[in-house]
């Protein structure tokens, strides 16, 4: 999957945050919806500029970018 096929950052659009390309959804508004349970179908449904491809690119786009990231252990919390 090439996500650059399909996100694309514009300092004119959302102060430069990445989005799905032709549109004004930022791929931290998407991973939010699919954070809160919804699934691509509904997704697809409410954001009809989207495509199956465009919605696989945020992952992508995503899982590049905690490649590059150090990730460092939290802790274990042993409170309930």
């Amino acid at each position: 999957m090439n996500w650059q096929d399909y996100i694309h950052s514009d300092p004119n659009i959302l102060l430069g945050k990445p989005v799905v390309k032709g549109t004004r959804l930022s791929v931290e508004f998407l991973l939010g919806l699919f954070a809160e349970g919804w699934s691509e179908e509904q997704v697809l449904e409410n954001y009809l500029s989207l495509t199956s491809e465009s919605v696989r690119a945020v992952f992508a786009f995503a899982a590049e970018c905690m490649r590059e990231e150090a990730l460092f252990a939290l802790p274990i919390s042993t409170s309930p």
